[in-house]
């Protein structure tokens, strides 16, 4: 009943308190009226654009195919591998080389000649059965221009009497700018491989008999060199080696890397006395070259 009272009691008061209006009073005053606008700003967050780095895989045009060496053929009554028909990646063979030893630091040419070292020994194709001593041999590096546009560091094994007959020969073609894909000793185990007919390895000691024959090549003396096979493959009727450098057979079809009449090549090697597989009759060997003409 008190809280009742004291609500009655406050109401009355507010009117008391509040103002009168005088009935008589002809100005009537008004409030302006005040128009608030808002203005509501939303604010996003800035849109960010995330680049995915793009790869580019550039592929060398010197590039070696990476089924090479690894096609064994299906033999021939003779031993040989069956002759097929040049792929196309190496009808007009321009390959980098792989090195094994350290290139030269520039275009100057290099070379060493000294006695053949074991490490060396181990790797090569020599055999107490071969018909030379490891005394008469000589382990050669020299400088030389890659099909890649490179200079590289070759190595080979020749007989000692022509070791720096040999040295010049190169000096020549690394002046001349004569590719040469690879330069190497080859292994005992690649002599008795099963042919996949597409190797290219410029060489000279290789202990093994001559094609065809049961007497020993000039190869088991160190005194024939082979410059790169696949371009200058060894014809005899329908057999070919490397046997998939038919393409190369065509002499007439001239490409890099070839070794021709009169050319830089032959010129070095008879120079110094050797002869070319190239001026034979009854066959032609296109990438030999030897002292006796054999």
């Amino acid at each position: 009943m008190r809280l009742v009272s004291l609500l009655v009691c406050v109401v009355v008061v507010a009117s008391c308190a509040a103002p009168r209006e005088d009935a008589e009073s002809s100005t009537s005053t008004s409030e302006p009226s005040t128009t608030t606008t808002v203005v509501v700003t939303t604010t996003r967050p800035p849109t960010t654009t995330t680049s995915i780095p793009t790869t580019t895989t550039t592929v060398s045009p010197f590039a070696r195919p990476d089924w090479l060496g690894s096609r064994p053929l299906p033999l021939r009554p003779d031993g040989h591998g069956e002759v097929q028909p040049t792929p196309a990646e190496l009808q007009n063979r321009r390959l980098e080389t792989i090195d094994l030893l350290d290139p030269p630091e520039d275009d100057v040419f290099r070379w060493s000649i000294e006695e053949v070292p074991e490490e060396v020994l181990a790797r090569s194709s020599w055999t107490e059965g071969c018909p030379v001593t490891v005394e008469e041999l000589r382990y050669l590096t020299v400088s030389h221009f890659g099909f890649d546009e490179e200079f590289h560091t070759g190595e080979i094994i020749v007989n000692v009497a022509v070791a720096e007959d040999i040295v010049e020969v190169f000096r020549r073609l690394h002046a001349d700018r004569f590719p040469i894909e690879q330069m190497r000793v080859t292994t005992l185990e690649e002599v008795d491989d099963h042919p996949t007919g597409d190797f290219n390895e410029t060489g000279s000691f290789v202990c093994r008999p001559a094609v065809g024959s049961a007497n020993w090549s000039y190869h088991a003396y160190g005194l024939a060199i082979d410059v790169n096979p696949f371009h200058n493959p060894y014809l005899k009727g329908d057999l070919v080696i490397p046997e998939l450098a038919s393409a190369y057979t065509d002499r007439d079809a001239e490409r890099v890397g070839m070794v021709l009449p009169g050319d830089v090549v032959v010129e070095a090697f008879s120079d110094v006395g050797w002869s070319w597989g190239g001026d034979w009759n009854t066959l032609k060997d296109w990438m030999h070259f030897s002292t006796s003409g054999r």
